[in-house]
């Protein structure tokens, strides 16, 4: 149900267009790489935790665009900050899988997703090399470049692939390598993509069968996660699955969502 004043449809359009436009903006700087010119770089919590003068470029066009389209909504951005408000905030990842990007490897997207009350209501991921647009409504389904998804129906834990990802802590790098080492003999393969919203996406395609990891922050799954709800996965955000770890994100096929869930928890994902 609705909430009062909160039309999803409106909302996912605007991010739609909004994330649109700034992949056009990433496009570009990405195609010009290419061609030889360079971006300046930055790090964060380390020196794999990179940040680039493109994803500044693309958050301040995501913020001036949303400002003029819902002006006085709060905008919570992994480069800029922010806090959510009462009604409408809007969350944004400016570029989702900054490293592929700074290695050419064509899988990074914008994200921008609107919650309300933490909840995402409404969401667009798209990616600048592709031009491919997924994006979904609470209660209205989930698309990718228009066309209707739903997710996969694999039989058996031994033939379900599972999406995954590190973290930049070294120390934790290596619990999560042996979480994995331990999956690997329970499901057909493992997948590390590198961009979190696009691999929530996967899974709302049938392209994964599931995607489990940790530390993720809430620009990272606010639309992903939605649009694999939204095609038909079971999906736990952060605090949501203890069983899973704390800070556990977790999307799944229905076919295999329990099962699997008991497998990682044995596999020690509370651990991780």
């Amino acid at each position: 149900m609705s909430d009062v004043g909160v039309d999803e449809s409106l909302l996912k359009s605007v991010a739609v267009q909004v994330a649109t436009e700034a992949s056009a903006l990433v496009r570009e700087a990405w195609e010009g790489m290419a061609d030889g010119r360079s971006v300046a770089v930055g790090t964060k919590s380390g020196a794999t935790d990179v940040v680039t003068a493109v994803d500044h470029e693309s958050e301040r066009l995501v913020r001036s665009r949303l400002a003029a389209l819902r002006p006085g909504e709060p905008v919570l951005g992994e480069e800029g900050g922010g806090a959510a408000g009462d009604g409408v905030t809007w969350v944004v990842d400016p570029i989702d899988g900054t490293v592929n990007f700074l290695y050419g490897l064509p899988w990074f997207a914008v994200s921008v997703a609107a919650q309300v009350a933490g909840e995402s209501v409404a969401g667009a991921v798209v990616e600048p090399a592709s031009g491919r647009v997924w994006s979904a409504a609470r209660g209205q389904g989930a698309y990718l470049d228009g066309r209707r998804l739903s997710v996969a129906e694999p039989a058996a834990l031994e033939v379900t692939l599972v999406g995954t990802g590190f973290a930049y802590s070294p120390a934790r790098r290596v619990r999560q390598s042996r979480f994995a080492a331990a999956l690997l003999g329970q499901v057909r393969d493992i997948r590390r993509n590198g961009a979190a919203s696009l691999d929530l996406c996967a899974v709302a395609a049938g392209w994964l069968d599931a995607y489990v990891e940790h530390g993720l922050n809430r620009w990272d799954w606010a639309a992903g996660a939605l649009i694999a709800a939204e095609a038909g996965a079971e999906v736990s955000l952060p605090g949501s699955a203890p069983e899973l770890g704390a800070d556990a994100t977790y999307a799944a096929a229905p076919t295999i969502a329990e099962p699997l869930r008991k497998v990682l928890a044995d596999c020690g994902a509370a651990e991780v």
